[in-house]
């Protein structure tokens, strides 16, 4: 989500009131709580112009509302702790509003990676293997990029060869990292890990590290590291795609990710974005990419992380097939 859109959705759920707005964030994963959490805590006056823009883009009966809460702070504390409960709200709140602390694999989710790397740091390969495997793969991919490289090496041989967690493995980890889960000893065996998950966070990790953690793991077990290899997406393999799957990826895409992404992309991989847009947006783009000066290689990775997200919630959607492996979905 782009600022203009994060305003527009922070103002948008001020306008809607707590019951309502803690309901929406009940439905969003924990960075875009954070991003929105963050924009609503900053907001502090809006003129009744832009509370009706935004409003008219939504139902007759939002449009209606223009008064904003006084008191930004205490409104997204209120949010938060509705729609997360006290524990999680506490802990993304100690982000938003310098707020108190909660443990578990759980809050790991609601933590900078940072923090979750230092609280792993001396942990047994294993361990956060098993721990990073319950995150989402970008995050357990900057968590990777926190360590060393030995460690990194280490955690993804064993996030590649984990087979799923056993409840009484996860009541160890509760021990190491305090309460997981209850009852997990109840819980049926989890399908974590595996080539799938590894090929995920390697993805996600790039800027070099991506090939240096393969090649550890090829050290150990050379047709494990194929595997993963064959079940990784880079951004070069769009152009494998086919036009209505990249029609169906741009339709998702903000024009400033697209630009940013292409501007570090081989020719063709333009071309074959180029041509599946229409004359007019084909021809924006192009003059977008002429005009826009040099660019910092890290965004531009960034940005092409970001189609690759949309990529492969796409694909486990079921809306698109990426080529490429055997039958390689990631």
């Amino acid at each position: 989500m782009d600022e203009q859109g994060l305003n527009d959705a922070a103002i948008l759920l001020m306008s809607l009131g707590e019951e309502e707005a803690g309901e929406v964030f009940k439905h969003l994963t924990p960075k875009e709580v954070q991003k929105l959490g963050e924009t609503i805590a900053r907001t502090r006056t809006v003129s009744h112009e832009r509370v009706d823009e935004v409003l008219m883009r939504f139902t007759g009966e939002a449009a209606a509302q223009s008064l904003l809460v006084s008191d930004t702070g205490n409104y997204v504390r209120s949010v938060l702790k509705r729609a997360l409960g006290d524990d999680k709200a506490a802990l993304l709140l100690d982000r938003i509003l310098q707020g108190g602390d909660v443990s578990g694999i759980e809050s790991l989710k609601w933590m900078d990676p940072m923090a979750v790397a230092e609280l792993l740091r001396n942990e047994h390969p294993q361990i956060v293997a098993a721990i990073l495997v319950h995150l989402d793969p970008e995050h357990a991919a900057a968590v990777l990029m926190q360590l060393t490289e030995r460690q990194r090496g280490e955690i993804m041989l064993r996030i590649a060869t984990l087979e799923g967690i056993q409840p009484t493995a996860l009541k160890d980890l509760n021990e190491v990292l305090f309460k997981v889960l209850a009852g997990a000893d109840k819980v049926r065996k989890s399908s974590l890990g595996g080539v799938k998950a590894a090929a995920e966070i390697v993805n996600l990790m790039g800027s070099g590290s991506d090939a240096v953690v393969i090649e550890s793991i090829r050290e150990h077990d050379a047709e494990l590291a194929q595997k993963i290899m064959d079940r990784m997406f880079v951004f070069d393999d769009v152009m494998k795609l086919d036009d209505r799957a990249v029609q169906a990826v741009l339709r998702e895409v903000a024009s400033e990710t697209l630009v940013v992404a292409l501007k570090g992309a081989q020719p063709e991989l333009r071309d074959k974005f180029l041509a599946n847009m229409s004359t007019r947006a084909a021809e924006a783009l192009r003059e977008d990419l002429e005009s826009r000066g040099p660019i910092r290689l890290s965004e531009v990775e960034a940005q092409q992380k970001e189609i690759l997200k949309i990529v492969r919630r796409l694909s486990d959607e079921g809306q698109i097939a990426l080529s490429g492996g055997d039958d390689a979905f990631v």
